[in-house]
């Protein structure tokens, strides 16, 4: 049973192969607004980034027009792999490889918030660097080493000394 006061956050983040206008990424934009409204919809979930597009593709992170950001926010980790392996989410993980690069280096990472705290770009930023250097920890994880809720060792907001938001 989850702790009612956290909320999970997640963040991952992809490069695409080629511009959202392109004819080869036509099928994964398409798909942007029904996946949204599906996560919206979805048992569990609370928040997502989004810009005044509806959905964050125009979001920077990290400084890289290459990439795009999803930041949610729910209730749990059974709520959030429920969405991801089910229904339209699903279709488009199994074709992630043809918009997207593969990266080296970890690009999702989880963490507990308060409830009702919605993260910032900067802070998932530095959770995913936190992740990038440190392996697992309560200050960012994954789902396969997760923590219980409430198990995170900085106040949101707070960077780990040494660690900065640029790569």
């Amino acid at each position: 049973m989850t702790d009612a006061a956290y909320e999970l956050a997640q963040v991952n983040i992809s490069r695409l192969k080629a511009p959202l206008d392109s004819p080869q990424l036509k099928d994964f934009v398409d798909a942007l607004d029904p996946v949204n409204a599906s996560a919206d919809a979805a048992e569990g979930f609370v928040w997502r980034l989004q810009s005044e597009s509806g959905n964050a593709t125009d979001v920077p992170f990290f400084g890289d027009d290459w990439l795009i950001v999803n930041l949610t926010v729910w209730r749990d980790a059974d709520a959030l792999t429920a969405f991801m392996y089910q229904g339209r989410h699903r279709e488009m993980l199994a074709r992630r490889r043809e918009w997207f690069e593969r990266l080296a280096e970890a690009v999702t990472t989880l963490w507990w918030v308060p409830a009702g705290h919605r993260p910032t770009v900067a802070e998932a930023e530095s959770r995913l660097l936190h992740l990038r250097t440190h392996g697992p920890t309560p200050y960012a994880f994954t789902l396969r080493t997760s923590f219980p809720a409430g198990a995170s060792v900085a106040v949101v907001g707070e960077v780990p000394e040494g660690l900065g938001c640029s790569v």
